[in-house]
């Protein structure tokens, strides 16, 4: 087991507090084999807070091409690397090496959108003289850093993409973050911040704290230095949030209960490739993962074999396999709770038609049919590999059925027909609608947030986290 050299807190090339064993580290196991890969620090209230009064002292200036300079030369490094960064992604958090390499290209594309940003002029000017009431002047906007230090909290789902699109706008607009993963995979978050420093960032304007969020997350949360808390993770701990930043700027991103929509003139075939993909991509532990399959009663019986078929069809197991489809989820506990959702459904009406086999973190590609909209596997946002079957007669149900939850984050439209599509974009409660893809599709440039209980707020793609890092200043002079 490796001790990762950090203690406490790591800010660049500096290690902040002293080396301590024992009851100051956490122990990183494989979700897999359960074995101890490594160890992170446990930081204290003092580390911390030290690291807020470093990040708020410094004051960064550097100009938008040296921004964008080591930026690309961040992306570069992560591509080079790509195999160690899969291989650290799938050993911490049970994703398949395919899901950890996919990961990887994400990560590396992340500062390339970030250094193309930084190099736009992001200001706006007005003519005044538009009104009779008008005066020949003109006002001109620029977006300024914020004043204080960013707050950024990470899952475990997207252990170093999650972390990059934190980072990433944070850097790009000259802002200085203190930012702490998730307790269940920090160890993605101190390779990427290396690679920045490497790569010419200023140690002061990333802190990375690892430790029990018990002990440090309202200091996270509540310190008089913090302007702006990003946080991506679970509806309960962010309404926590919420309920503790006060007078804080926050961007919330909160999970999800993304349906696919097979309308009755769909292509069976493609809509269950995107079905059976968009519910077992990443073990399902996506926000945007297919986790409703809602679909037209005149094609579901087709539509149901093939996504048996699919689904049987793909392998699961050890995550370090190359050829593996899928591997664990996060932990057992995470298994052990999907097992007793489809166990619930089973016993209410639902018919099991493949999978809802555990072994300690590993679960298998699960499909129910005969599932109906309020049982908890569908009202939910089950997080893993489960694909519920509902059906609907018409397009005014299955927009109901959609809209009948508390999230409203993406989701998957299967049609060719415009008035159906018009309708879909029109009329689904959700932040994404896209049409014959899966409910996760875009760039990590473009716009992603939700609505409702999916979030406040868009932390992704870099354009609009960018936005939500500054302050916008106006201010005007005399025109002829």
């Amino acid at each position: 087991m490796k001790t990762v050299p950090n203690h406490g807190m790591s800010i660049g090339g500096e290690t902040v507090g002293a080396e301590r064993i024992g009851e100051r580290c956490m122990v990183v196991r494989n979700p897999f084999s359960g074995q101890p890969i490594a160890s992170v620090p446990k930081a204290t209230l003092a580390e911390v807070r030290r690291a807020f009064a470093i990040a708020r002292a410094y004051k960064p200036t550097l100009t938008r091409f040296e921004r964008a300079n080591f930026l690309n030369r961040t992306a570069a490094l992560v591509r080079e690397r790509s195999t160690q960064v899969a291989q650290l992604i799938s050993a911490e958090s049970g994703l398949c090496m395919k899901d950890a390499s996919h990961e990887a290209g994400r990560v590396a594309d992340v500062p390339v959108f970030g250094a193309n940003e930084c190099l736009k002029d992001d200001g706006q000017n007005f003519s005044c003289d538009l009104t009779p009431h008008g005066k020949k002047r003109r006002v001109y906007t620029q977006r300024d850093p914020l004043l204080g230090v960013i707050t950024a909290i990470t899952p475990f789902n997207h252990p170093m993409n999650q972390v990059a699109h934190k980072v990433v706008p944070s850097i790009a607009t000259n802002n200085r973050m203190v930012l702490k993963p998730s307790e269940k995979v920090p160890l993605s978050a101190l390779p990427f911040a290396d690679l920045l420093y490497e790569a010419g960032r200023p140690p002061e304007m990333l802190a990375v704290v690892t430790g029990d969020p018990r002990a440090i997350a309202d200091e996270l949360i509540t310190h008089a230095d913090v302007d702006l808390v990003t946080f991506t993770g679970g509806v309960a701990i962010g309404k926590y949030i919420a309920s503790k930043a006060g007078y804080k700027r926050m961007v919330l991103e909160l999970g999800g209960n993304d349906p696919i929509i097979v309308m009755e003139d769909a292509d069976r075939d493609e809509a269950s490739t995107l079905a059976v993909q968009g519910s077992h991509k990443n073990s399902g532990q996506r926000c945007t993962a297919v986790k409703r399959l809602l679909v037209h009663e005149a094609v579901a019986a087709r539509f149901t074999e093939l996504v048996v078929e699919k689904t049987r069809a793909r392998s699961f197991g050890d995550p370090s396999d190359a050829e593996v489809e899928m591997g664990t989820v996060i932990d057992e506990a995470a298994a052990r709770l999907f097992e007793s959702r489809v166990d619930e459904a089973v016993a209410q009406g639902a018919r099991l038609l493949a999978g809802n086999r555990r072994d300690g973190a590993l679960y298998a590609p699960t499909v129910l049919d005969r599932v109906r909209p309020g049982m908890t596997v569908a009202l939910q946002e089950t997080f893993g590999p489960v694909s519920p079957i509902i059906t609907f007669p018409n397009i005014d149900t299955a927009i109901r059925i959609s809209n009948g939850t508390a999230y409203g984050l993406s989701s998957a439209v299967c049609t060719n027909r415009l008035d159906y599509i018009s309708r879909f974009v029109a009329e689904l409660q959700v932040g994404t609608v896209n049409v014959r893809g899966v409910p996760g599709y875009r760039l990590e440039l473009t716009p992603f947030g939700g609505i409702k209980d999916s979030g406040l707020g868009y932390e992704e793609g870099v354009q609009e986290a960018m936005k939500s890092f500054t302050n916008v200043k106006t201010y005007s002079l005399p025109w002829n």
